[in-house]
C-alpha cells in the first residue's frame, strides 16, 4: 500500500481515542508538538468516536475498538496507530480495504520492552516475597513475617520470546535461574536443549535469533509448551494477543503447569481465561498470579480476585515510564508531522 499523505493546506487533526486512559501518552505527544501548531491533537470519549471519526486525519487507538463500522465512516483517516504495540482492537482487514494504513511503535529502541521486562521481574519478586503479606504485617505492626522465597534456583519459562522476552531473559539470569523459552518460529526442526544445539551447524534460527547463547537454557516451539510448563516454577507471559493465542491460558494450559507454580502476565489480559485462572487459584494448582493486564480494563474494583492473597494486579503500567513515554511521544509527533507534510513515515512499523 502506498505511503499515506495529507494535504498541507488544511489543519491536521490527530485523534487520541478515549479519555482518562494512559494520560501521559497525550502529554508527551503534546510536548513534542509544541512548535507545530498546525497539528491539532484532540481526545474523544469512546461514545463520540463513531460520529466524529470522519473529521480526523490520523488516530491513535489506545484501548478503543476500531471495527469496520467506525472505519467506514473515517473519510479523511489515512493512518491509525497505537501508542505502543497492541493492535488487537483494530480491524486491520477492514482498514486495508478502506485504504487506511495501520501501524505501531516498535518497542525496540524506545525503552518500552525493557520497561515491561523490568516490571515482570518486579511482579515475580512481589509474588515470591509475598507483597500483600508484607503490607499486612506493616499495617498490623508485625515484624519478621511473612517468610518469603528466593528466585535463585527456580526454573522460569518465558512464553513469547519477542522484544520483551529477549529483554527479560538477561535480567533474570543473574538471579541464578534456569530459563526456558517458547517462540512459535522455533519449530521441531531445531533441538530445544543447549547441549543439542551445539550439534547444529547453522548459527541462527530462521527468524534471525541465535540458536545458542549463555542465557536461555532450553528453547522450543509451541509443540514444547506443555512439557516446558510441567517443569517450570514460574511462567511469564510475553506473547502477542492474536486469534490463535486468545484465551490460551485455559484449563488445559493451567493443568499442565507444575503444582503451585507462579504465573506472571505482562502481555494482554485476553490471553487468560478468567474462569480457568480463578479455578486454578482456588484449587492451589496455581500458586500465585501477578498480572499487569486484566480480562476487562479497567478491572471492576469489586472483582473478588483483587483481594485474593496470592494475586497482585497492576494497572496496565508495565511500559509506562518517563523514558519510554518521552521517546514514544516524540515518535508519534514526528509521524504526524511527516504525514501532514507528505513525507515518508520513518519510525513506525506498518502491519498492512
Amino acid at each position: 500500500m502506498a505511503e499515506p499523505t495529507v494535504s498541507a493546506s488544511a489543519p491536521f487533526r490527530l485523534l487520541f481515542a478515549g479519555v482518562g486512559i494512559f494520560p501521559e501518552s497525550v502529554t508527551r505527544t503534546c510536548q513534542a508538538l509544541e512548535s507545530h501548531p498546525q497539528i491539532q491533537l484532540e481526545c474523544l470519549p469512546e461514545d463520540e468516536i463513531r460520529e466524529k471519526i470522519h473529521e480526523f486525519d490520523m488516530c491513535v487507538c489506545r484501548m478503543s475498538k476500531f471495527g469496520r463500522d467506525i472505519l467506514s465512516r473515517a473519510a479523511k483517516l489515512k493512518l491509525i496507530t497505537q501508542f505502543g504495540m497492541g493492535l488487537e482492537g483494530v480491524d486491520i482487514e477492514a482498514a486495508t480495504e478502506l485504504g487506511i494504513r495501520v501501524a505501531r511503535i516498535p518497542s525496540a529502541g524506545t525503552g518500552n520492552a525493557l520497561a515491561c521486562a523490568e516490571h515482570a521481574v518486579y511482579l515475580i519478586l512481589s509474588l515470591l516475597r509475598d507483597q500483600k503479606g508484607m503490607t499486612k504485617s506493616v499495617q498490623e505492626a508485625k515484624i519478621g513475617q511473612p517468610e518469603g522465597r528466593t528466585l535463585f534456583g527456580n526454573t522460569v519459562l518465558i512464553v513469547g520470546f519477542g522484544s520483551i522476552g529477549q529483554k527479560l531473559a538477561p535480567l533474570l539470569k543473574p538471579f541464578g535461574v534456569r530459563i526456558l523459552a517458547i517462540r512459535p518460529s522455533w519449530n521441531q526442526k531445531y533441538p530445544s536443549s543447549s547441549d543439542d544445539l551445539e550439534e547444529v551447524g547453522e548459527s541462527q534460527l530462521s527468524d534471525g535469533t541465535s540458536k545458542k547463547d549463555d542465557i536461555v537454557d532450553e528453547r522450543g516451539g509451541t509443540e514444547h509448551l506443555q512439557r516446558f510448563l510441567s517443569r517450570s516454577d514460574i511462567v511469564v507471559l510475553c506473547c502477542s494477543l492474536t486469534p490463535k493465542t486468545k484465551g490460551m491460558v485455559n484449563k488445559e494450559f493451567l493443568s499442565s503447569i507444575k503444582q503451585g507454580a507462579l504465573f506472571v502476565n505482562v502481555a494482554r489480559g485476553g490471553l487468560m481465561d478468567y474462569e480457568a485462572v480463578t479455578a486454578a487459584l482456588a484449587s492451589g494448582q496455581l500458586g500465585g498470579l501477578a498480572t499487569d493486564v486484566t480480562w476487562v480494563e479497567p478491572i471492576d474494583p469489586r472483582d473478588p480476585i483483587i483481594n485474593h492473597p496470592n494475586v497482585i494486579i497492576t494497572p496496565h503500567i508495565a511500559g509506562v515510564t518517563g523514558l519510554s513515554y518521552k521517546l514514544m511521544g516524540h515518535i508519534m509527533a514526528k509521524s504526524a508531522i511527516q504525514l501532514y507534510e507528505g513525507r515518508e513515515i520513518t519510525d513506525l512499523e506498518f502491519v498492512n
